[in-house]
């Protein structure tokens, strides 16, 4: 029964992801369409901790470091979006600095050495690191293709170091959990 619960989340979650990305009919929908929807969503189920979690109205900041093109469909992804209440806003940066506000960051390096530096510049700080590095450094949720599709993995044990809390919902779904 259990494991009939943890489909029907997955399902409905994969319904909504697809049914909010913005593609013309003809156009195949790609695996990078696919995370650019998913991750302004993984806010909803992420708690940061109370010095680092939004203040007042402010917004949640998605930062994407590296890949031009897919902070745009990031953007897109994001435009409509709220967690607790707050607008997600979408940064193109081009590398992680200490004072950039950011809650959730995509780091796509282009290759894993710099992709490694990346995650190293954010260091410790309560931000949900995001990767899809074939073979590189993992973030805290890092993309996997899986039968054909995108899938993550989540490293519970980092998001713990940093204080963040990830939804029991949100680790239901994930392909793997380290612990």
């Amino acid at each position: 029964m259990a494991g009939a619960r943890i489909w029907l989340r997955f399902w409905a979650i994969a319904v909504a992801l697809a049914s909010c990305i913005p593609a013309p009919a003809s156009a195949k929908v790609t695996d990078a369409d696919v995370e650019a929807a998913f991750l302004p969503r993984f806010a909803r189920y992420v708690t940061w901790p109370a010095a680092a979690a939004p203040k007042g109205s402010d917004a949640f900041v998605l930062c994407v470091f590296g890949n031009r093109p897919f902070a745009a469909a990031v953007q897109a992804a994001a435009h409509a979006q709220t967690a607790d209440g707050r607008r997600i806003i979408v940064r193109n940066l081009l590398s992680p600095a200490r004072d950039d506000g950011c809650h959730i960051a995509f780091v796509d390096g282009g290759n894993p050495q710099s992709t490694g530096q990346m995650l190293a510049a954010i260091g410790k700080r309560p931000v949900l690191t995001v990767t899809d590095d074939v073979g590189g450094p993992r973030g805290i949720i890092h993309f996997t293709v899986v039968g054909g599709r995108v899938r993550f993995f989540i490293d519970q044990e980092a998001a713990g170091s940093r204080g963040l809390t990830i939804s029991s919902r949100l680790l239901a779904l994930a392909v793997g959990v380290r612990k």
